[in-house]
């Protein structure tokens, strides 16, 4: 199980100021009704995972709201949607079931942190139980939450991240096309974005 406290304050860590008393008893070790509600709403987040040797890693996930489930106060369910088949996130689960999430709400500056271990399951009968777009995922992940709390608005705000006065136009960036042509040396014309987002929506 992951360690819910702080530990011993690094020479370095005596910089900043200690950790306030609100902040440390946000700390939950079970999801209560505020952290499911907000995953019900949530389309989005963050899943991070970590070799053996902790070689860290981050991946995105994504679907309607509520794509990852809730099946109690300790544990998630998130069906293993198609993807690029890199399989980097699963890789480090086989060696190392720890794993922390960050689940984001557009328009909601606050996000959701959550640490625990996770179980990839399958089983066809419970991956049958996620199909979607008549595609039912290989796997899922079971994950046993071990900490869960609210994380503050203040990166968000700073970010403005859900303004739309922020947001930048695609083609201030090549194609992804192009990019990946660039850095993988690949002959011919890269796909355009477009093309390459019709393939993605058709394997969604």
């Amino acid at each position: 199980m992951m360690p819910t406290t702080t530990p011993s304050r690094a020479p370095v860590l005596s910089h900043y100021p200690e950790v306030g008393a609100r902040a440390k008893a946000k700390e939950l070790r079970a999801l209560d009704i505020h952290c499911k509600k907000f995953i019900s709403l949530s389309p989005f987040c963050i899943l991070s995972t970590a070799t053996a040797d902790a070689a860290p890693d981050i991946s995105p996930r994504g679907g309607l709201p509520g794509f990852v489930i809730v099946k109690d106060d300790k544990t998630l369910i998130i069906p293993d949607r198609p993807g690029n088949n890199r399989l980097d996130s699963l890789g480090n689960l086989v060696q190392n079931p720890q794993v922390a999430l960050l689940f984001m709400i557009p328009g909601v500056n606050e996000t959701l942190r959550i640490r625990g271990t996770a179980e990839i399951i399958t089983k066809t009968d419970l991956c049958d139980d996620f199909t979607e777009n008549n595609k039912a995922p290989r796997s899922v992940l079971k994950i046993n939450v071990d900490c869960a709390f609210l994380h503050c608005a203040k990166a968000l705000m700073r970010s403005s991240l859900w303004s739309p006065d922020v947001i930048i136009d695609r083609t201030e960036l090549p194609t992804m096309g192009q990019m990946l042509k660039d850095q993988i040396q690949t002959d011919g014309e890269p796909e355009t974005q477009s093309e390459m987002e019709t393939r993605y929506r058709e394997s969604l």
